[in-house]
C-alpha cells in the first residue's frame, strides 16, 4: 500500500491541538510575574478546547478551555485574562457579570477550566472579525493563543475599557475545577 500524505484539515488541526497544549506546571523552576512560585504557569500539556458554537448572528455560544495540571501542585487564583485579536487590534473580554473567582490547588492530573461566552455578530455588520482569542493565567504575562473558527463576534456599545470604542459583546467566565 502506499502512504498518502495528510489533508490540510488533518495538518492545520495538528497545529492547532499542537500550539494548544499548556500546563500548570512549577517544573523547572522559576517564580511567575507576582513572584509565586506555586502559581500555575501557561507551557508544557495539558489544554482542551470544547465549543459550542453560536449557529447565527445574536445566537450565543461558548469556548471553553480547560487545562489539566501535568507538574507539581499549583495554584490558580482570580480569572483569566481573554483578549480577542481582530485585525492587529486586541479587544479585551469582561469577567462575567456576577462571578467571583476562587483560590485554586490543582494537584499533578487535576484539572480546571473557564468559559469564554459570545454573542455571535453579523459577518458583514458592525461585528468583531476575531481570528483568534488569547488567554493568560492569573498575574501572568505569558499567553497561550486559541485558533478562533465561531464566527464574528458582535460589539456592544463602548465595551472595551471605556475608550468609546466597541468592545466584544464576550465574557470571560472564573475558573471551574474538574472532576471530584
Amino acid at each position: 500500500m502506499r502512504a498518502t500524505r495528510p489533508t490540510v484539515a488533518l495538518a492545520a488541526a495538528s497545529v492547532a491541538a499542537a500550539l494548544l497544549l499548556t500546563s500548570c506546571s512549577d517544573e523547572g523552576g522559576g517564580t511567575d510575574e507576582s513572584g509565586d512560585s506555586s502559581a500555575c504557569r501557561i507551557g508544557g500539556s495539558g489544554t482542551e478546547i470544547a465549543a459550542s458554537p453560536a449557529p447565527a448572528a445574536g445566537d450565543t455560544g461558548t469556548v471553553t478551555v480547560t487545562l489539566t495540571n501535568r507538574g507539581a501542585e499549583c495554584v490558580l487564583e482570580g480569572f483569566p485574562t481573554v483578549t480577542l485579536l481582530v485585525d492587529g487590534a486586541s479587544k479585551e473580554t469582561g469577567k462575567e457579570e456576577g462571578a467571583s473567582a476562587r483560590r485554586l490547588t490543582l494537584a499533578k492530573g487535576a484539572a480546571a477550566s473557564f468559559t469564554i461566552t459570545y454573542v455571535r455578530g453579523e459577518e458583514d455588520g458592525a461585528s468583531l472579525d476575531v481570528r483568534t482569542a488569547r488567554f493568560a493565567l492569573p498575574g501572568a504575562s505569558a499567553t497561550q493563543d486559541i485558533p478562533w473558527s465561531y464566527g464574528a463576534v458582535a460589539t456592544k456599545d463602548g465595551g472595551n475599557g471605556g475608550d468609546g470604542e466597541d468592545g466584544p459583546d464576550a465574557t470571560v467566565s472564573a475558573f471551574q475545577q474538574m472532576g471530584d
